[in-house]
């Protein structure tokens, strides 16, 4: 039965999936859009640092003032309302809950929720990708022992990529390649909340209009999501990443299936098997037609004369040997998609991935020369970009992971391009991101 039908059920026997949502920022806001609009679901309770602010954005988004009226948990439940509170712990609590989306966009304190859900019996939607790409695998792990799902996002990239990554393996395609677009440029790695807008295409009076944060905006641009989000796939599909970082080679669709083959055959992959992102941007700045600066991607091998020449027979557009196809989807809807992940949890108990590998991470990289006593403002700030490497060189180097360059103290300096590693900072060792990153690199989770 389809997700939908199973939902339509579900609201007809009266049993909706029971949400609870920490974090009603943008992300968040996009999937509150939707769940009115959706069968079997009830959004029970929103967790935010500011409700007022959380009902702003409810009724930016088309929501009924009736609809949050409960002024607890237990009426929400009774009347189908939601409430809404700063008390995190709360939701997590709330015995009746069936999945918990995480959606604050802050790295250290997603760990804190993911972990706290767990121990609560709670499945976890955990939007917050930047938490996953320097600990995915331990919570992956940590909520397998505790009897529940943790899962991307749909909607975010990463969902979909693995998504396509699954369709390709299940039909019996060799994965060549898997990533996504982006807009991208070398110099765009020393951006800043200052440079965004001009960089990414966006006025700052459109920037305004939609309420969007210049920082988490130059987290896209600087490289560092690219690299978060390659990291999330890397560690759920087990593909490889580049030795040295994302490659952006430039190419239209059309271009995608010659540019993601190996080296040896013309392409820019150093073997098959590999995470890459593609730009939407020739190397002199022109744009490329028919980008998939917003979309996913994945390339297939055919292994035989057979399926090559079906591939020809059915038009399938190729690389010039007809071995290479690539499949995409050009667009992603953020979180306007994120309840197929609450759907997927909740009635069929699969994720939309889950890190199951730890084979990459994203290592703090300074954007210019920094000097001891600055303070790192993790992605998207003035200091530091993410740098996509094997997980195998980066705890080789111990790298600082991005993720948790957070308000962080430098106690040496570090040159412009240099990778942060742990000697040259000094970080708050008592928070629970810390400690289970530690516990990832020394095995023993």
């Amino acid at each position: 039965m389809s997700l939908h039908k199973q939902l339509e059920q579900r609201a007809a026997d009266g049993k909706p999936i029971r949400i609870a949502l920490i974090g009603a920022g943008k992300f968040g806001s996009m999937y509150l859009a939707q769940i009115p609009r959706t069968p079997g679901m009830h959004l029970v309770a929103i967790a935010d640092l500011s409700p007022d602010a959380a009902r702003a954005n409810l009724a930016r988004v088309g929501w009924d003032a009736r609809q949050l009226q409960a002024d607890s948990a237990q009426e929400a439940l009774s009347s189908g309302g939601t409430w809404i509170t700063d008390n995190w712990q709360a939701l997590v609590k709330l015995p009746e809950i069936d999945i918990i989306v995480e959606c604050t966009g802050n790295p250290i304190a997603a760990v804190e929720h993911c972990l706290a859900a767990f121990e609560q019996g709670k499945h976890v939607v955990n939007v917050t990708v930047e938490a996953d790409a320097f600990c995915g695998p331990l919570l992956g792990r940590k909520a397998a022992q505790a009897g529940v799902i943790y899962s991307l996002a749909f909607g975010d990239q990463p969902a979909l990529i693995c998504d396509l990554v699954d369709w390709a393996r299940t039909c019996g395609f060799p994965v060549v390649a898997a990533g996504r677009g982006h807009k991208w440029l070398p110099h765009f790695s020393e951006s800043t909340p200052e440079t965004v807008w001009g960089y990414y295409g966006l006025s700052p009076e459109q920037a305004e209009r939609g309420g969007l944060n210049p920082k988490m905006f130059n987290s896209f641009l600087d490289g560092s999501k690219p690299s978060i989000e390659s990291a999330a796939v890397s560690n759920a599909t087990g593909l490889g990443v580049p030795s040295n970082g994302l490659l952006y080679p430039p190419a239209s669709i059309a271009d995608i299936p010659f540019v993601t083959r190996p080296v040896s055959e013309g392409g820019v992959l150093e073997r098959k098997g590999m995470v890459e992102v593609i730009s939407s941007l020739e190397a002199d700045g022109r744009p490329i037609p028919y980008d998939i600066r917003m979309g996913v991607w994945v390339t297939v091998e055919a292994e035989t004369d057979y399926i090559k020449n079906c591939f020809e027979e059915y038009n399938a557009h190729t690389d010039p040997s007809g071995r290479y196809f690539t499949l995409y989807k050009r667009w992603h809807l953020i979180g306007l998609e994120v309840g197929m992940s609450v759907a997927s949890v909740a009635l069929r108990g699969e994720p939309t991935g889950v890190a199951v590998n730890w084979n990459a991470d994203v290592v703090a990289t300074a954007k210019r020369d920094l000097k001891a006593g600055e303070m790192l403002d993790g992605e998207g700030g003035y200091t530091v970009w993410g740098k996509l490497l094997p997980a195998s060189t980066s705890a080789a180097m111990g790298g600082v992971p991005l993720g948790l360059a957070h308000g962080v103290k430098l106690v040496r300096p570090v040159a412009k391009g240099q990778c942060v590693v742990w000697d040259d900072v000094a970080i708050d060792t008592s928070t629970p991101a810390y400690r289970l990153r530690r516990e990832m690199e020394t095995g023993q989770g």
